[in-house]
């Protein structure tokens, strides 16, 4: 069992480095996800900036009608005032063209507003533009670095298939490859570890004598009944020698019965999972 226990500490390895590389291969295209919701949100505020230019446009547009028409109203009333013959007529253009001033000056102020309006959209549509072009380009730069990325992850993982492919063979079980994986999987890179002075060195749990015997005489592969981990037992200079007094200390029975169901990674932390170490 020395050489079985060897070879899963290896497989450990070369698992933990296949997980962690198979969850960086799945996480690269997210890395593109914020590039892509940026120049996304880049876009439609663009878009809407040239909305309100050419909404502004058409407000100027207007107002320089407005204002033209107004001037031409002073004109006119300016120009109908060298002929009047009467007080009465001179205070009816009067009034029309003070009206006509007063509506003028209103324009122009709102055709100076919108002009102003209209420069500054224009700056901001130009750096808007610079701004995608740019993003579109590192986007570009990303897409290509990422395919790299992956290509070169991806040869990595094959590599590290291949070398799980060999050292399983040598287990030649595949419910324990199977069990395994997924511990490791859960348990953060650690399928297998040491049971030290009655301890799991996994969980930290006081394990009964019996059961730390069955460990320690290494004749099968035996799971801790709490946190599903292989187990195998090294010496701990610490242990007295009457500790795997199975009279004293309880038995294998003391456990509640187990399962080799697992539970979801969220669940873990809060519940204990149990493996059937009979199988």
């Amino acid at each position: 069992m020395e050489k079985v226990f060897e070879t899963l500490k290896i497989l450990q390895d070369i698992l933990s480095e296949k997980i962690e590389l198979e969850q960086e291969i799945q996480g690269i295209p997210k890395l593109l996800v914020t590039q892509e919701e940026l120049l996304a949100r880049m876009k439609k505020s663009f878009i809407e900036k040239n909305q309100e230019y050419e909404k502004a446009k058409t407000s100027e547009a207007e107002y320089r009608n407005s204002l033209a028409d107004a001037e031409a109203k002073i004109e006119k009333a300016e120009k109908n005032m060298e002929s009047i013959s009467t007080q009465r007529e001179y205070e009816a253009l009067d009034k029309e063209r003070e009206d006509a001033e007063e509506k003028a000056k209103d324009f122009r102020n709102k055709l100076l507003r919108e002009i102003r309006l209209l420069s500054e959209l224009d700056e901001e549509i130009k750096r808007s533009q610079a701004l995608i072009d740019q993003q579109e380009r590192e986007l570009e730069e990303s897409r290509s670095e990422n395919e790299k990325k992956a290509s070169d992850k991806n040869r990595q993982l094959k590599t590290l298939i291949e070398r799980e492919a060999s050292f399983a063979a040598e287990l030649n079980d595949t419910d324990v490859l199977f069990k395994f994986e997924r511990i490791i999987r859960n348990k953060m890179g650690r399928g297998i570890v040491a049971i030290k002075g009655g301890v799991c060195m996994g969980c930290h749990m006081i394990l009964p004598a019996q059961f730390a015997n069955v460990v320690r005489k290494g004749e099968e592969i035996v799971f801790c009944p709490y946190c599903s981990r292989i187990l195998f037992y090294e010496e701990s200079e610490q242990e007295e020698e009457d500790f795997f007094n199975e009279e004293d200390s309880g038995s294998l029975s003391d456990l509640e019965e187990v399962d080799d169901e697992y539970y979801d990674d969220e669940e873990e932390e809060d519940e204990k999972v149990n493996i059937d170490y009979d199988e």
